[in-house]
């Protein structure tokens, strides 16, 4: 191994990730940002999260990285900051891109030079000082030198000892590499004696194993999904061995990572990882089980949960903050062990590349740090080292390995927490297990962790969405109190009143400058400070309306070191032109709470070893005259706060109340009237001869709409609905709880999609005791835009739900309806225990375009729904996943909506239903599945209601517009005849023609104005 990193030979692919990197460098390196030329940039900037996982963080951290740098950022005026939707996740969003970039690029930049500085002192046979060069981490290295820290990170050409590597070229399976240990593992040391090593290279690495070993591989390789049929279970030829055969391709050929496997027992493997996503299904069940808005609760589940899958002695939550630095937010661990919960630590822990290997390779175990590598063989042919990103095998960098062992950790495994923010990828964090000795977790148990992992950032992603809404509905309503103040005492109401602008974001102190004078609350600077705080203000930002820093000191104002640690963050929102409204936030330090034993204060680290102390030190010196970030949805209620005191200021009204309130009292005689009576007859006539049940009910859950379908389908007419309850007198029994909270959401503004509802039958049919309904939910509003009752716009799906009932009554045959080409049976696929499709009837064909015989034995999920049915995203995968899972394995399971595209590319929504299928002993042995499918009725019937009513008013306000424009157009025509009767000049009568031609024209687009066509245009 080269001991400087900066002298190996840069690789090509390389040099084009490192151009990419490079591109902005320059603009990193000043540590200021100013974006006055862009729109909705009133936000903290953090580093990007460009995260996969890592082959050298199998633990917790590695050591590398940079410091974290908070940039000011600031508004223009005239800027919009108000946060669009996509952006209420939970998590803080850049201010630009660039901004994103820049700060990767930097991080980038001190990961390789730490990197170089610790290979080059073990080469030299010098210490590594740890703290050194955290603190001190350049901001600009050589390309050469970031092309060789990637290179030697996805390229290193070591694999743990554990198991061995094959590579070969597709389709001959030519081996093209292979690891040193291979001859010993698969006890080939007597056949290949007088080849040595490199009688490996150019064989068909089938023929290493048994024939039906080698078919399996075959047949693996041959698959497009290759990675949702690991691992495949294989057996050496010479001894009869197992392994786990791990299989990914790269840009050469296909890799096989070849783990021993414990017991020879293939069912541990049966059919890829079938099983092993078995294994995790009861965790994720509770994790599904945990109540809502209570995401600590969430995390500990997560980690006793992994804990019981895998028996290490320690298992942690480590969460990303938005400047990239480092928590451990939850921990479980042997008792004798010392805490981590608690600590942060700095983002130079780890490194961009690893986070960015995280995406890639969401598992990463390393079994024995003290291990020693094992070297790759490859043919000479090959231009570059082998890419070992995805391998299961691939050796951590001694830099790590230094680091376990320091820690006293001898094991870890890393698993990845990706969520999806704003439509991309996120690595929100990492769980992390430790073991104090060596320790391997098969690979059907990592791959259920991985399961496991999913559904966790399914699971986290709503609850970041609720915490998100809850803090939103929080700072409303204390924006509503201010503005509350603000109209009874303007600007002093926000500083004398309780809540206080304090209470609107946290912060310690805040501040209010207008007309000179200075209101403080909190902790703050003094007055004086404040105003010259104002004035550079002024002076250097004049042109912004706010500005946002973490750091004073950073954002170049000069009295900075005398406000001392008290006052770090800043947040400034100018409401006049020379008038402030200001928080403050007092250092990071006082924020980070050491959640296990007291550091005792005798106890020293040493400066020139990587240990969890150490970094937390270092974290603090880093984040020293440095307050927490300002998250966007506090920046967002800052700005709010700004223009609604800009509006008090000028006194302004709302006018839109106004038009509103003139509309009310207007004269009934206008178009308008007539044009949303002739619409809300037209939406009546639509509702009633929809083909889909349609019913409302008022506030009080008492019937107050009923179309024809519904009424054929209970047996109820509509006079005789009209005015009964819902709940109690027309909803099946078992379905009322349900009903009731829905109603109770709708009313609320929260609407439903999907809810199965069981409704009594009035009608004589003894066949049906019952009917069944899929719903939507939806909010009616009166034309003051309240809510004044629910609308529910269903589907009947009576007859497949008692198809389904006889299927899970069934103890014999059931071919005869899965095979019955009657349209009265749904589309119906069915898994067995393998998650391989086993049915397939004539509905599924017709509704997919797939025919039977072309999805018989394939794996339902990858080739069949990911193949051939593509589906949208990840997230889609992972849900389906977590369903189709839970019925093979016997859980009973909700209704999931379901969206895919079928052969000619449609896109269908559906609603799918699993049940599981037992043999004559009562076993599972697969689950049949159910579609029902989303007819667009619904939505359009629905639509088409709310088109109509938005357009009626539209064109109930146009109207009231032309109508007052009449009126002052009649006194202009009424001045003219007056002074056409008196003596004008003959210019001034020229002016008059001209005025009157004027207004003629006026009058007459006015009198033939076509509503449609304006409504059209």
């Amino acid at each position: 191994m080269n001991s400087d990193v900066g002298e190996d030979k840069p690789k090509p692919q390389d040099e084009k990730d490192v151009r990419k990197l490079r591109v902005q460098e320059s603009s990193s390196r000043s540590g200021k940002y100013s974006y006055n030329k862009h729109p909705a940039t009133f936000t903290t900037p953090m580093s990007t999260s460009v995260s996969e996982k890592n082959p050298s963080t199998g633990a917790l951290k590695m050591g590398l990285g940079t410091r974290e740098t908070g940039s000011p950022t600031l508004l223009s005026s005239g800027e919009s900051n108000v946060m669009s939707p996509e952006d209420k996740t939970g998590t803080t969003t850049t201010a630009t891109n660039k901004d994103m970039r820049d700060k990767e690029i930097a991080q980038y930049n001190a990961d390789a030079r730490i990197m170089a500085e610790f290979e080059k002192s073990s080469g030299s046979g010098k210490s590594f000082d740890y703290s050194r060069s955290v603190l001190h981490a350049p901001q600009s290295v050589s390309e050469e030198q970031i092309t060789a820290y990637l290179s030697r990170i996805q390229r290193g050409g070591l694999i743990q000892p554990f198991g061995c590597l094959l590579a070969i070229e597709e389709p001959t399976f030519r081996i093209i590499a292979y690891s040193e240990n291979c001859l010993e593992l698969l006890s080939l040391d007597s056949q290949f004696e007088s080849k040595e090593f490199e009688g490996l290279l150019g064989i068909d690495a089938r023929t290493l194993f048994t024939p039906s070993s080698g078919a399996l591989l075959a047949k693996a390789a041959s698959s497009r999904e290759i990675s949702l049929l690991n691992p495949v279970w294989v057996y050496s030829r010479s001894i009869q061995k197992p392994f786990y055969a791990i299989l990914h391709r790269i840009d050469v050929g296909i890799v096989i990572d070849l783990e021993p496997a414990l017991s020879d027992d293939p069912a541990l493997s049966l059919v890829g990882a079938v099983q092993s996503q078995k294994l995790a299904i009861r965790a994720i069940s509770r994790l599904q089980s945990v109540p809502g808005g209570n995401i600590g609760a969430l995390f500990d589940t997560v980690v006793e949960d992994v804990q019981k899958l895998t028996g290490y002695d320690r298992v942690m939550v480590y969460k990303f903050h938005d400047d990239d630095h480092g928590e451990v937010v939850s921990e479980m661990r042997r008792s004798d062990l010392e805490p981590y919960l608690g600590l942060h630590y700095p983002a130079i822990d780890i490194p961009q590349a690893a986070r960015f290997l995280f995406k890639q390779n969401r598992v990463r175990i390393i079994c024995d740090c003290h291990a020693n590598p094992v070297s790759i063989i490859q043919s000479e042919e090959l231009k570059q080292p082998l890419c070992l990103v995805n391998s299961t095998l691939r050796a951590p960098h001694g830099c790590h390995a230094q680091y376990m062992a320091n820690m006293g950790s001898n094991a870890s495994l890393v698993m990845a927490v990706i969520i999806n923010a704003n439509g991309s990828l996120k690595l929100w964090g990492l769980v992390v297990g430790h073991h104090t000795s060596s320790r391997y977790v098969p690979f059907p148990i990592r791959y259920a962790c991985e399961f496991l992992m999913l559904a966790f950032g399914l699971q986290l992603c709503m609850e970041l969405q609720l915490a998100s809404q809850l803090a939103e509905k929080k700072i409303i309503r204390t924006q509503t109190l201010l503005c509350d103040m603000l109209l009874r005492d303007v600007p002093f109401g926000v500083v004398t009143r309780s809540p206080s602008i304090m209470d609107l974001v946290k912060c310690d102190g805040a501040a209010l400058l207008y007309d000179g004078r200075c209101w403080l609350l909190g902790v703050t600077p003094t007055e004086a400070q404040v105003k010259d705080i104002a004035e550079w203000l002024l002076t250097n930002h004049g042109d912004s309306t706010g500005l946002s820093t973490d750091s004073l000191a950073d954002a170049g104002y000069p009295g900075a070191a005398l406000l001392g640690d008290e006052v770090c963050g800043m947040t400034s929102a100018r409401i006049t032109s020379k008038d402030f409204l200001f928080w403050f936030r007092s250092h990071t330090a006082k924020e980070v709470i050491w959640g296990g034993a007291k550091h005792q204060p005798d106890s020293k680290d040493d400066g020139q070893k990587i240990h969890p102390r150490l970094s937390f030190k270092a974290f603090l010196e880093v984040v020293k005259s440095r307050s927490m970030l300002w998250e966007v949805s506090e920046i967002n209620a800052i700005h709010s706060l700004q223009i609604i005191m800009r509006d008090s200021f000028q006194d302004m009204e709302d006018r839109a109340s106004k038009v509103l309130k003139k509309i009310q009292q207007s004269d009934t005689g206008m178009p308008g009237i007539y044009e949303l009576s002739s619409a809300a007859y037209e939406m009546g006539r639509l509702i009633e001869t929809a083909t889909v049940p349609i019913f409302g009910v008022d506030s009080d859950g008492l019937i107050n709409g009923w179309n024809g379908k519904i009424a054929e389908l209970i047996g109820l007419q509509a006079s005789e609905a009209m005015g009964k309850s819902l709940v109690s007198e027309v909803v099946h029994e078992d379905s009322r709880g349900t009903v009731e909270n829905i109603l109770c959401r709708a009313l609320q503004g929260e609407e439903d999609r999907n809810i199965e509802l069981k409704l009594k039958n009035f009608g004589g049919d003894q066949h049906k005791s019952v009917v069944y309904i899929v719903a939507n939910a939806c909010r009616s509003k009166d034309y003051t835009n309240n809510i004044v009752g629910v609308c529910f716009v269903g589907q009947d799906v009576t007859s497949e739900k008692v198809l389904m009932d006889k299927f899970i009554r069934m103890q014999g045959d059931y071919e005869s309806i899965i095979q019955s080409l009657n349209p009265m049976i749904p589309p119906i696929f069915a898994s067995d225990e393998n998650a391989c499709c086993s049915e397939w009837n004539a509905a599924m064909e017709k509704l997919t375009g797939w025919r039977r015989e072309e999805v018989m034995g394939k794996m339902l999920l990858g080739e069949i729904f990911g193949s051939l049915c593509r589906l949208k995203g990840q997230d889609s995968l992972t849900k389906f996943m977590i369903f189709l899972y839970r019925g093979i394995s016997g859980h009973d399971t909700e209704k999931l909506p379901f969206e895919f595209f079928d052969k000619d590319g449609k896109f269908l929504e559906v609603v799918v239903t699993a049940n599981k299928r037992t043999n004559a002993g009562g076993h599972v042995i697969g689950c049949f599945c159910f579609l029902q499918i989303v007819m667009p009725e619904l939505e359009q019937a629905l639509e088409g209601c709310w088109q109509e009513d938005r357009e009626c008013f539209s064109k109930l306000g146009l109207a009231y517009v032309l109508q007052e424009m009449k009126n002052p157009l009649n006194g202009i025509r009424f001045t003219h005849r007056l002074l056409e009767n008196t003596a004008v000049s003959e210019h001034q009568k020229q002016f008059l023609d001209i005025s009157d031609a004027c207004e003629r024209q006026i009058m007459t687009i006015v009198e033939d104005m076509d509503f449609e066509s304006t409504e059209e245009g």
